[in-house]
């Protein structure tokens, strides 16, 4: 009896896993995370709301030390490969990493961020992502993935504002500081990158802001009509 399966990937192969190198845009600078270059920054700049840290597994940190030392624990191997973000003024202002890197897969996921006030609702926040996102298909990833606490209305926002597509909740998937967590999924696959790329190329054009730096067209609009599924 012959059973369905899936499409033959005729010259697919596993890509390698993300270099630990940076990369530069138009509005940030997204470099691997060092502890002598961006603690100190970072440290500040994320101590000015403890809310951030409210959906993420580790954090606020108390001291400097202590920030350091997280670095040193947890953000300075290859999975989570951890990277700084740099805004227009060149000021560290916040972290994302790539995590769950699976080649056998062709699958990648952007996650751990930590978007200070100074960062948050910026086109170097937008940019910073898609960076990570055209880096992940430039590799030959298959499959981007976008994971949050399913509370976490933000986060959910701005994955499909990115482009992701809802794929459902995994319920009492993990145990975040001692809470239960259901677990949001979303993904983008590398079939729908060239147009989301066109559209993250449009939407960064400086002629898309006013003097001051406010979008004229919205993001959130471009990217709806893209999705698979929303949620």
């Amino acid at each position: 009896m012959s059973l369905p399966l899936g499409p033959v990937l005729d010259g697919w192969t596993p890509p390698a896993p993300p270099p630990r190198t940076a990369m530069t845009g138009r509005w940030c600078a997204v470099e691997p995370l060092d502890a002598d270059a961006h603690a100190e920054d970072l440290f500040a700049a994320n101590s000015a709301d403890d809310a951030m840290w409210s959906y993420m597994g580790y954090g606020p940190f108390e001291t400097l030390d202590a920030f350091r030392g997280w670095i040193a624990d947890f953000a300075s191997g290859p999975d989570p490969l951890f990277f700084a973000i740099r805004n227009e003024a060149g000021a560290p202002v916040g972290m994302a990493s790539y995590l769950r890197i699976a080649p056998a897969a062709g699958a990648i996921e952007i996650g751990n961020l930590c978007f200070s006030p100074a960062l948050q609702s910026t086109r170097a926040a937008t940019e910073a992502l898609t960076l990570l996102m055209g880096r992940a298909f430039a590799l030959g990833y298959r499959r981007v993935e976008w994971k949050c606490n399913a509370l976490n209305a933000r986060s959910r926002r701005l994955a499909q504002r990115l482009g992701f597509s809802f794929e459902g909740v995994h319920r009492q998937a993990i145990v975040v500081k001692g809470r239960n967590r259901d677990t949001a999924w979303y993904s983008v696959i590398d079939g729908e990158w060239p147009a989301l790329s066109a559209v993250f190329a449009e939407w960064l054009d400086p002629a898309n802001f006013d003097a001051g730096g406010r979008q004229r067209a919205r993001l959130s609009d471009m990217t709806r009509p893209l999705l698979s599924c929303e949620g």
